[in-house]
């Protein structure tokens, strides 16, 4: 195994996940790439460009048996939507972003002199396949009311809005896992980044040999480690062993130093070990799951955001 590069937090564990990741089905993103997307506006965490699409694409009214696309303005309007909704409390905002996703919007739209209202949805939850999956790192979020920024490691989106945000530690700090657990708990305070985990779905901490997740407002006794069964291991270990292409490669190690991509290069020849962090980003964050796990086993109960029991998926 090669020597240990300097920066062990990044290298250990977050390039790993992002390498797994994008062997799952997630396109990654650099930090550049998903400020254009955002419109240039670090307040803004959706990646509205990407979403614009994805509602083009998966959003069609059927009028009197001929196909019709749905404004321009609507399109916006939906966008807009999403954007503006207001904080009243993480839970509780949390919760009506929820139910946008989950049941859509209806939207008046004129259609050959007949208005009337259609439904519009941001996420395919029926066929996964439908919907885009981004990764990306650092994501540089603004605190309410500053200018200040909060950067949480690994944000995952779907169409454009986060799911997942992932906060990796490097292994060799003692309470590194309660450090990742404080660190989403901080930034869930209401003058920190409340409006990214409003969004988000699922929350996971890391180090390399431990994991734990949570969702939006999960007190830390809470926070949970995930086991599967059966064992993930062999389908965990075919991913993380199979190379990037060299598009990927020169993608994700462009902003790195080149001793790092000449240590991966290294790992990549030998082969690597299957880790906690590697088996839980598999189970919970593979596309289909992912979309499983918020549609179906999140639930809103007096104030609480909670997961059901998840054994009735555990085989999946």
């Amino acid at each position: 195994m090669p020597g240990l590069p300097s920066f062990l937090e990044d290298h250990i564990s977050q390039v790993p996940a992002l390498q797994l990741l994008q062997n799952m089905g997630y396109t990654y993103l650099r930090p550049a790439e998903v400020y254009l997307e955002r419109g240039g506006k670090f307040s803004n965490v959706l990646l509205e460009n990407i979403l614009e699409k994805q509602l083009r694409k998966l959003n069609k009214i059927r009028f009197k048996g001929i196909e019709h696309d749905f404004t321009d303005e609507n399109l916006k309007k939906a966008i807009q939507k999403l954007k503006e909704v207001p904080f009243d409390g993480l839970v509780r905002t949390s919760e009506k972003i929820y139910d946008l996703l989950s049941l859509g919007e209806s939207f008046e739209q004129e259609i050959e002199g007949d208005k009337k209202s259609f439904s519009l949805r941001y996420i395919d939850w029926e066929e996964p396949e439908n919907n885009v999956f981004h990764v990306t790192e650092e994501f540089e979020a603004e605190r309410s009311g500053s200018y200040e920024k909060r950067r949480p490691d690994i944000v995952l989106f779907v169409n454009g809005i986060p799911f997942v945000v992932i906060e990796c530690k490097r292994p060799d700090v003692r309470d590194s896992l309660d450090q990742a657990i404080s660190q989403h708990l901080r930034n869930q305070r209401k003058n920190e980044i409340p409006h990214l985990y409003t969004f988000s779905q699922i929350l996971i901490s890391a180090s390399k040999n431990e994991a734990k997740y949570g969702t939006t407002g999960t007190a830390k006794k809470f926070w949970s480690v995930w086991r599967e069964e059966p064992d993930t291991a062999p389908t965990v270990s075919a991913l993380i062993n199979r190379p990037l292409s060299q598009k990927q490669k020169e993608n994700l190690f462009a902003e790195r130093f080149a001793y790092v991509r000449k240590y991966f290069d290294e790992i990549e020849i030998e082969g690597r070990e299957v880790t906690e962090q590697d088996k839980t980003i598999y189970s919970l964050c593979r596309t289909d799951r992912l979309l499983e796990l918020a549609h179906k086993f999140i639930v809103y109960d007096a104030g609480e955001k909670k997961d059901r029991p998840l054994s009735t998926i555990l085989c999946g």
